[in-house]
């Protein structure tokens, strides 16, 4: 029996959950030692990969890897070469119409993301996300709505990308970290859910850091200093000495903008078209007698 035709046979895995905690078939053997246990409910990425000894990469490092250990999100990988087809489990053919590089078989991508479909709800919010250099570039705003999701699989492209069906067919996302390309998709994946795991409750020890930093407001986040108070001749700026609350706000609000109209005029821009413009105050009439 073929490994699609395996794949397709066998029955979808059972979810329990036993209290807050999450329990899953699976057909990988692994130790119960080396698996954080993951919260009922809790958010969760699937990601599609050739290399799954990437994962969980820098994720379980700092807070993101802490936040895992303690349940609040969870992390699984598929691995792609397992549904390759052939005694070499081959996942890649030449293009279609000629050219240079290989392309992922739409047969091999759709049975590894209909295995990691098994156990979702179907009505659950879980946006489904290739990482394309032609997609949509990834921003805080996309971080947001992807935390506020149940959970997302991601699909780590490799050569020179997936067979166009295979796409429409899932109603797949592209999804883009900028204006470059890498040889896979692994380190843009580990990227977005870095921003994206940080902003779920109680992954950042201080709430109000999501709020204050970077693009959070539309703004580029104004400069930070810490002791000592003097460095090489540098000294922290007064205001933020002074302990007046109001002119540290004020500081900081006018670095925030001074930084984002010099480096980032687009941002500034997108900035002063979404903020309502104050009208005017309009001046007495002059007293007639």
């Amino acid at each position: 029996m073929g490994v699609d035709a395996q794949a397709e046979n066998t029955p979808p895995r059972a979810t329990r959950s036993h209290g807050r905690v999450s329990i899953s078939a699976s057909h990988q053997i692994r130790s119960l030692m080396d698996e954080p246990v993951q919260l009922a409910r809790a958010w969760k990425a699937k990601i599609v990969t050739l290399f799954p000894d990437a994962f969980p990469g820098v994720l379980g490092l700092s807070l993101t890897g802490k936040a895992r250990d303690q349940g609040l999100w969870g992390l699984d990988t598929i691995d792609l070469r397992r549904f390759g087809v052939g005694k070499h489990r081959n996942v890649d053919d030449t293009p279609a119409g000629g050219g240079a590089g290989m392309v992922l078989r739409p047969d091999v991508v759709g049975a590894a993301l209909k295995e990691a479909a098994r156990g979702v709800d179907p009505k659950a919010d879980w946006p489904v996300v290739y990482m394309s250099p032609r997609g949509k570039r990834f921003d805080q705003a996309m971080a947001r709505r992807f935390a506020a999701a149940d959970g997302m699989t991601i699909l780590c492209g490799r050569f020179e990308g997936v067979d166009e069906r295979v796409l429409e067919h899932f109603g797949i996302e592209e999804v883009s970290m900028g204006d470059f390309v890498l040889t896979g998709g692994e380190l843009p994946a580990q990227a977005m859910i870095d921003a994206t795991v940080r902003l779920l409750p109680g992954v950042l020890g201080n709430a109000e850091s999501a709020v204050e930093e970077s693009h959070s407001n539309g703004l580029l986040e104004h400069p930070q200093y810490t002791r000592p108070a003097e460095w090489e001749g540098r000294a922290i700026p007064d205001v933020l000495m002074s302990g007046h609350h109001g002119h540290i706000e004020t500081w900081r609000r006018e670095m925030s903008e001074k930084i984002t109209a010099e480096r980032r005029p687009d941002m500034w821009e997108a900035h002063l078209a979404n903020t309502p413009r104050k009208a005017p105050k309009r001046k007495k009439a002059d007293r007639k007698d």
